[in-house]
């Protein structure tokens, strides 16, 4: 019985003490005065903007021409008898490259030689004898004529024998053989191909509404395709007349120097053709500039707050956008935590980019 009476009041003073704080009788655990804080100031990276140089620039794609180019053949059928040039080889202007077979030539001017002195005494004898009137007008004009004739003759052969000579038109680079010594050709037979490559021309299109910027003489910047580790140069020299109807576009075609070699007819060229130079430009960082319903909108520090200004934009590069309204230059920029800005929001400058 005692056992039981000692278990009850147990039980009895738990479920009080479990009862005394919804009754208030404990009171409440003091916590200390409360502390209220306003939001943290956002971290973000800034730029001083200065004015720079801006080249207003068309990108396109254009190709590589030789400077002179042919394709080498003969004026006349014969049977080659000699070739005197290596391909790959550079050759000069005159050189002779190959030899079809004149030996029939050569023998009909040596008979027109003799016939030609021949002839020219005749008239010197009949000349002195029409002086003394021992000859008639008639038979000296004949004598004379014969002369001419011959001379007209050696001149005819001397041509055609020019024609068995294929010589080089201009110094250049021979490429790939395509006949071999002995074989007959005629005039539709290509022998070789004749390049000269420097300077090396640069043949590009552009769209019609630029051909009021474009003029000889304005420079261009280019890389070979695929290689963008040397830049080359280069200055426009002809402009087609007319616009292409079909793609609306217009021809163009700028020299550049090559006396290394390193351009190559037929490539494929990445072309930038300056068609301006701004030198006072303001520059901002793409991804500084927000769109906005009508417009772009940028953030500007000021005080320790961000605050938003319109721009107006220009000229894009590769990572900048020129401003030609709304901000100037010693401006700061707002250039990171572009999602978190929000118009007077508290900011902390973490880093100063100084550079143009």
């Amino acid at each position: 019985m005692r056992r039981r009476i000692i278990t009850i009041l147990s039980i009895v003073a738990v479920i009080s003490l479990a009862a005394l704080p919804k009754l208030g009788i404990l009171g409440k655990k003091e916590t200390g005065p409360s502390v209220t804080s306003g939001p943290s100031a956002l971290p973000v990276e800034v730029k001083v903007l200065h004015p720079s140089v801006l080249d207003d620039k068309l990108v396109i794609t254009g190709s590589i021409l030789a400077n002179e180019s042919l394709e080498l053949k003969s004026e006349v059928s014969g049977k080659i008898t000699s070739i005197n040039f290596k391909e790959g080889s550079h050759v000069k202007k005159g050189d002779l490259l190959v030899q079809i077979n004149d030996e029939e030539i050569l023998a009909q001017l040596e008979k027109q030689r003799y016939n030609q002195k021949l002839n020219k005494d005749i008239e010197f004898r009949q000349r002195q004898l029409l002086k003394k009137e021992a000859l008639s007008q008639e038979e000296y004009d004949n004598a004379l004529n014969r002369l001419n004739t011959t001379i007209s003759d050696i001149k005819l052969l001397e041509a055609q024998l020019q024609k068995s000579r294929i010589v080089a038109p201009f110094d250049g680079t021979i490429g790939l053989r395509y006949v071999s010594n002995g074989a007959y050709i005629s005039p539709t037979t290509i022998v070789a191909t004749l390049y000269n490559s420097s300077p090396a021309k640069i043949e590009f299109a552009v769209p019609s509404r630029y051909s009021a910027q474009i003029s000889a003489g304005k420079k261009i910047r280019f890389n070979i395709e695929n290689d963008n580790s040397k830049v080359f140069e280069g200055e426009v020299y002809a402009i087609e007349p007319r616009i292409d109807p079909e793609t609306r576009t217009l021809k163009i075609r700028a020299l550049s120097d090559n006396s290394n070699g390193l351009l190559i007819p037929g490539q494929f060229v990445r072309v930038e053709l300056i068609l301006g130079t701004k030198n006072d430009a303001i520059l901002a960082p793409t991804e500084a500039i927000i769109p906005v319903q009508g417009g772009q909108v940028v953030y500007l520090a000021k005080n320790g707050i961000a605050t938003e200004v319109k721009v107006k934009t220009g000229i894009r590069t590769d990572q900048d956008l020129e401003i030609l309204e709304g901000i100037s230059a010693g401006d700061t920029l707002i250039t990171t935590g572009i999602l978190q800005l929000r118009p007077e929001i508290k900011i902390s400058i973490v880093k100063v980019n100084l550079t143009k």
